[in-house]
């Protein structure tokens, strides 16, 4: 666990979050504190209902937590903000009226950042980086699943925000378009160097997109335990099998359970 708070982009200060179902009070994470540096790909991982996507929402100022704190450059989360943009699952995030490009910039407009010309020109960039130039004016209705979330991914990086939240985003499609959109992401981040916070319950993918990894456990959410530089693994697969065998010991070595 970095100690270093002081120099922390983000600080998640033992944040429990709880919400209501028609029986109960659940409480979706205990006691939960990490750090996030700048230029960080740090990895929330853990089983299915660890509550790691609901602490995304709540760094994203989608819900409050209740207990602890959660801040941005030393200032308490309270509401979203341009500050966090979030990259999610589903297609349908994407507004299917517009064009790529309008999509890239809509986030632009909606908050006052710069007049529609500027506005245009980095959104544009920002298309370009994803290899989606050719593609500019063209309905998201009409792309491919992997397309669609490099929409998705160029929008928020647009914004510039202090940090990119991403939800699980490469879940919902084929293998193959997963790993190319796992690569073409680093390759995104060995340009920009932002920071990003990113949801998954895949071990082998963690491995792949995190230089920091925090291990949740199954319900509630608690931490297990922090795996740093993740990164000097490289493409060395010997060591990512073996790290991949001791992430899922510490994770499921009395619950026997399995991740997805």
């Amino acid at each position: 666990m970095t100690t270093a708070t002081t120099q922390a982009l983000l600080d998640v200060d033992r944040v429990t979050l709880r919400y209501k179902t028609p029986d109960a009070i659940i409480t979706a994470t205990d006691q939960v504190s990490f750090t996030v540096n700048a230029g960080d790909r740090f990895v929330l991982l853990g089983p299915s209902g660890c509550g790691k996507s609901t602490l995304l929402k709540a760094v994203g100022g989608y819900l409050m937590p209740e207990e602890g704190e959660i801040r941005i450059k030393g200032r308490r989360v309270e509401r979203p903000g341009a500050d966090r943009m979030m990259v999610f699952q589903e297609f349908d995030q994407l507004l299917p009226w517009k064009t790529v490009l309008e999509n890239v910039m809509f986030p632009l407009l909606v908050a006052r950042k710069m007049p529609r010309k500027e506005a245009q020109e980095r959104a544009r960039a920002y298309v370009e980086k994803v290899h989606l130039g050719k593609f500019a004016d063209s309905y998201t209705h009409l792309l491919s699943g992997g397309m669609k979330q490099r929409v998705a991914i160029a929008r928020g990086m647009c914004m510039e925000p202090d940090i990119l939240l991403m939800d699980e985003p490469f879940a919902a499609l084929d293998a193959l378009t997963r790993r190319q959109m796992q690569d073409e992401l680093l390759q995104l981040w060995d340009e920009t160097r932002f920071t990003v916070m990113f949801v998954t319950h895949s071990i082998a993918e963690a491995i792949r997109i995190g230089n920091r990894i925090l291990l949740l456990s199954p319900h509630p959410g608690e931490v297990k335990a922090e795996v740093s530089n993740v990164q000097a693994i490289g493409d060395d697969a010997a060591a990512a099998a073996g790290l991949e065998q001791e992430i899922h010991g510490l994770l499921f070595d009395q619950e026997g359970a399995h991740p997805a």
